[in-house]
């Protein structure tokens, strides 16, 4: 029994589709820790992954593969999601760097998808912007945590922008009001309440539309670009913005 026969469902040549896309992962952090882990169990094999940072304690509540140990050894984020591949793929082709997104252009403009787990507004919308010049379609991840008295809400959203196709301004998931107040705070993100959980389920959400965007393995069902997540009712819909 081959590892992949119960994903056969996906179509007769889905294997060698998924392992010879090329994805980049734009952050290595809460969501795209999960979203790299998949495609690899998947039979993904072909990845740029992109994030600055090291994993520190912070960390350890979000990012799946990184115990401990990566904390003390202050390893990259990127070094963690190549080695979760490696753990499931032989030889895997994997460009880790780590660098910010807009110094590895050169890489991902080869991508054939692009997923993005980054917090900036700014971020977002100029990785949108990239991806729209070179054509190439973009998974964006985005979840916050609302509170409302002494309760809190959380919501969240994957959204898939394709050449041709309306932008994460059409959307309104960038307003300038939310550019303007990032820019007038220095660009910094600010405080992202995340925990692993509503991560993960964003992260199967983003892999689900990767997977329908290549192996369409269904018939006479529209994909769906924009689904939003509301995590007290614990319910995914297709938005009502398109």
């Amino acid at each position: 029994m081959s590892r992949y026969d119960r994903q056969s469902f996906l179509g007769p040549n889905s294997d060698a589709v998924i392992s010879e896309v090329l994805v980049g992962f734009v952050g290595a952090g809460g969501g795209n820790s999960h979203t790299v882990q998949q495609y690899a169990h998947l039979g993904g094999r072909r990845a740029v992954i992109v994030d600055p940072d090291i994993i520190e304690d912070t960390n350890l509540n979000r990012l799946v593969g990184g115990p401990l140990d990566d904390v003390r050894a202050t390893r990259p984020k990127v070094d963690i999601s190549y080695r979760v591949m490696k753990g499931v793929i032989d030889d895997p082709d994997v460009a880790a760097l780590k660098m910010d997104w807009q110094s590895a252009m050169a890489h991902l403009k080869g991508c054939d998808v692009i997923i993005g787990g980054v917090d900036s507004v700014v971020a977002k919308d100029q990785l949108d912007g990239f991806c729209k010049r070179y054509c190439i379609p973009y998974i964006d991840m985005g979840m916050d945590v609302i509170q409302h008295g002494q309760h809190y809400q959380i919501a969240g959203q994957v959204v898939l922008t394709s050449p041709g196709g309306p932008c994460l301004r059409c959307l309104n998931v960038i307003r300038p009001a939310d550019l303007a107040r990032e820019h007038e705070n220095y660009g910094a993100a600010g405080s992202k309440p995340q925990v692993v959980w509503p991560n993960g389920v964003l992260a199967s959400t983003a892999i689900g539309l990767f997977m329908q965007l290549i192996t369409p393995w269904h018939a006479n069902v529209k994909l769906t670009q924009y689904l939003e997540y509301d995590g007290n009712e614990q319910t995914v819909k297709p938005s009502q913005r398109l």
